[in-house]
């Protein structure tokens, strides 16, 4: 004779099923939203924000940044701007200061 399982057995398993599907869910979304950064990388990547033509890098005060030839936009990477001015010094801040208020 096969024991019918209990409904708290059942509901146990039932919550194992849902909580590996949960898991499988979230894999594949993690991999797409991978998949899509990956691409939109591929698609922007040294590409202008302005103009959308490619960046060239260049090198000033031993810093390599980005500049579009095209329209002439210059372009920073994270921790470049705090790398200039502390070759260029205070005198860069203040011109900037001017530029910005």
């Amino acid at each position: 004779m096969i024991n019918k399982p209990s409904e708290k057995e059942e509901e146990y398993f039932k919550r194992l099923e849902f909580e590996k599907l949960r898991k499988i869910q979230e894999e594949k979304e993690k991999k797409m939203k991978e998949e899509e950064k990956k691409k939109l990388k591929e698609l922007h990547y040294m590409k202008c924000p302005k103009c959308g033509m490619d960046l060239q890098e260049i090198e000033y005060k031993n810093v390599k940044i980005d500049k579009c030839f095209s329209c002439e936009g210059i372009f920073l990477d994270k921790g470049e701007l705090e790398e200039i001015v502390k070759r260029e010094g205070e005198g860069l801040l203040k011109k900037l200061s001017k530029i910005f208020s």
